[in-house]
């Protein structure tokens, strides 16, 4: 029996020049000192103290990432410091470098899933931003972001999806109100094409699901044509969470009731939590962000082994990135 092996790296955040001066620059959203006192201490010693000075870490991935079939790269190519996603032009410049470099690494073994960062989304702190049809263009246009891809590898397929338009439910606020029916109509257009792709499934054949942010998978378990076949799904790769303690720590928060009242970046997470059981139905397993976080230093990336047997289920391994 042979196999083929995938290599899957997640939420690498480059950060252009641009990106970087303005990361530099940003506004004071949150006047309370106290208040900035407490997320700066958060952002500096648990989550990310510098995430514009990641860049080295592509490279370490580039440099350890070992001879593979097929390379995924599961979204979040940019910082997006202004939180619109790639209609920033800094952003955009930030991510084309990353998928250039990318691109010319691994060539044609390369299939790119596109994350929330690259179409935008309200700020967890100062309600900035959110998502952007400028953005969706310049990922599908002019970056050539496909937003559902597909690849067989033997008896399995490999999906990729755009989480926000699965979850788009829970951004409908988010989105300018002039904006929200066309990016209704994008997501018809995308349930769809994954709808079509699961009624196409043979019997033997197993999906490996890629799915930036796990928001979506609880309204993709609505669809009855996945609904009906999540038992093929064997294995969903997620990001957007950056470490496996954060990924425990859903599991456990799950069922959590809805907070309307802390504004639209805690009511996005918590809606997220408030369904996060049904990510079991999908077998979730998360790729780390390249840089973890601050606290655990826990970043890396993931190699998948798939086997013809049917008696061996995929394999996969994590890949520790020093920082």
């Amino acid at each position: 029996m042979s196999s083929q092996t995938v290599a899957i790296v997640s939420d690498i955040h480059y950060a252009g020049e641009a990106e970087q001066a303005g990361y530099q620059r940003r506004p004071q959203t949150v006047k309370n000192p106290f208040a900035r006192l407490a997320i700066r201490s958060f952002r500096d010693y648990v989550w990310l103290r510098n995430p514009t000075g990641q860049n080295h870490l592509l490279h370490q991935f580039f440099n350890r990432a070992p001879q593979t079939d097929l390379v995924i790269a599961n979204g979040d190519f940019s910082c997006d410091i202004h939180c619109v996603g790639l209609s920033d032009d800094a952003s955009f410049a930030s991510a084309r470098l990353c998928l250039d470099q990318l691109r010319h690494r691994f060539g044609d073994r390369l299939h790119l899933t596109i994350g929330d960062h690259e179409l935008g989304k309200v700020s967890m702190v100062g309600a900035r931003g959110g998502p952007r049809l400028q953005s969706w263009q310049r990922a599908t246009a002019e970056l050539a972001l496909k937003p559902f891809w597909q690849v067989e590898a033997g008896r399995y397929i490999l999906m990729g999806v755009t989480s926000t338009l699965g979850a788009w439910p829970v951004y409908h606020d988010e989105g300018l109100p002039e904006e929200v029916a066309r990016w209704e109509e994008l997501r018809r257009i995308h349930l769809a094409e994954i709808r079509a792709a699961f009624a196409r499934l043979r019997p033997h054949q197993k999906v490996i699901l890629f799915c930036h942010d796990p928001t979506a998978l609880p309204y993709l378990y609505c669809e009855p044509a996945i609904r009906e076949r999540v038992q093929q799904i064997e294995r969903t790769v997620i990001g957007h969470l950056h470490s496996p303690t954060l990924l425990n720590l859903a599991r456990m928060l799950s069922g959590m009731p809805r907070v309307n009242f802390l504004g639209a970046g805690v009511r996005r997470l918590s809606i997220a939590l408030r369904q996060a059981k049904l990510w079991n139905a999908f077998r979730v397993t998360l790729c780390p962000s390249l840089a973890g976080t601050e606290l655990l230093k826990d970043g890396g990336f993931l190699t998948l082994i798939l086997s013809d047997n049917p008696a061996e289920p995929a394999q996969i391994q994590p890949h520790e990135i020093r920082r």
